[in-house]
């Protein structure tokens, strides 16, 4: 980043407007480029524990310890792009992501998905001490993925709009 100071610029001013600065930046940090082959699985291990962090902090999930991994499609159930984990009382949780092998898209359009896969599922989190108690049933799993889905799209919107 560049940063042109300015004399006459008050010195209490600098130190404020450098933390903006690289806050926006950080915020604003596009994907990474594709990859090769070999590399793919290691670039997209990171990006996920990055988007990680950004949204555990945004979701105020900071009191909780999550890892984020790659699973291969026969890791998951059919039909599906992750999954997560948790222990309520430990606060713990393991979020698996598809790995980038098993996906038929485009590197950005892949990476994008993995963060609303994360999402979804720090969601899913959020939700789960209201919903632990609750009696499922496949209808009401279907009404929770539908409203999870809804409100993950609408995070990443507001998210990617800045």
């Amino acid at each position: 980043m560049l940063v042109r100071f300015f004399p006459g610029l008050p010195a209490f001013l600098v130190s404020p407007l450098l933390i903006l600065a690289s806050s926006f930046s950080l915020s604003a940090q596009s994907t990474p480029a594709e990859p090769g082959a070999t590399e793919r699985a290691a670039v997209a291990q990171r990006f996920s524990s990055q988007r990680l962090d950004y949204w555990q902090k945004k979701l105020n999930l900071q009191d909780w310890h999550i890892d984020v991994g790659l699973s291969p499609a026969t890791g998951l159930r059919p039909h599906t792009l992750g999954n997560v984990h948790w222990d309520l009382d430990k606060k713990t949780a393991t979020i698996h992501v598809l790995d980038p092998a098993d996906y038929q898209m485009q590197w950005q359009a892949m990476l994008r998905d993995m963060e609303f896969t994360i999402v979804h599922e720090l969601i899913h989190l959020q939700l789960a001490p209201m919903l632990s108690e609750m009696k499922r049933s496949d209808a009401n799993r279907r009404q929770e993925e539908h409203a999870v889905n809804d409100m993950a799209e609408a995070l990443l919107q507001l998210d990617r709009a800045r």
